[in-house]
């Protein structure tokens, strides 16, 4: 009979108040029920539970320091959604990538390697930093054409244009999918069914209408001409 496969389930919320709603902990949950039931070796063992509310560009995180002492004492492997979950800093996910005593799982990458989850997590640090540089582009642009920007009303416009930067960077992947779709005459309705029957969620987690394919189509050809 096989060994029983240990994990230490680590989550993470980056602020109090998602962790007191639960913002963000249901989807993490979701994707580590996934990788239990569809991707993890048989039998396993959850032997223990951890969870930080705080920053991911903190590297100084309690329940993280309390989940890494029980995988280096037990041999367990450390279980969490998605890699910035863990932390959003190269450095600090290539110094766990070194410890010997540290066994890594990515829920959302159950058959990446350290090598692939190294160079994922450097990939993510850099879209990162263009989408931050594309976000203070976006405001000087707004700021010469004369808008007003300060207090409230500069922190509102910010957390909008990172919305909008997100969305269309969301309907460009998507439209990987849909563009072709569409271009080959399937309806809205059945390109929304074909979403859902390859478990491909939208922003929200939710199931696909053609209203929402529609929107995609939309941002996703105005992303285009721009």
């Amino acid at each position: 009979m096989s060994a029983k496969l240990r994990y230490v389930v680590y989550t993470r919320v980056s602020t109090e108040d998602q962790g007191k709603s639960g913002l963000g902990l249901e989807a993490q949950q979701r994707d580590i029920g996934i990788f239990l039931d569809q991707f993890s070796a048989v039998p396993f063992e959850i032997i223990g539970s951890f969870q930080d509310v705080q920053s991911g560009g903190d590297n100084s995180r309690p329940e993280l320091d309390k989940a890494l002492a029980m995988v280096r004492k037990t041999g367990a492997e450390l279980l969490v959604a998605k890699l910035d979950r863990l932390s959003r800093k190269v450095s600090f996910i290539a110094a766990l990538m070194d410890d010997s005593k540290v066994k890594l799982r990515v829920a959302s990458m159950p058959f990446a390697d350290k090598f692939q989850l190294h160079i994922y997590a450097a990939l993510a640090e850099q879209e990162r930093t263009f989408i931050s540089e594309r976000t203070k582009a976006a405001l000087r642009s707004a700021k010469e054409r004369g808008v007003k920007l300060g207090g409230m009303r500069d922190a509102t416009m910010q957390r909008n244009v990172a919305i909008q930067v997100k969305a269309n960077r969301e309907a460009e992947k998507l439209m990987k999918i849909i563009g072709p779709l569409h271009q080959a005459g399937t309806s809205l309705q059945k390109i929304a069914a074909t979403l859902d029957e390859q478990g491909i969620r939208t922003s929200r987690g939710g199931k696909w209408s053609a209203t929402q394919v529609s929107r995609i189509l939309n941002r996703g050809s105005s992303s285009l001409s721009t």
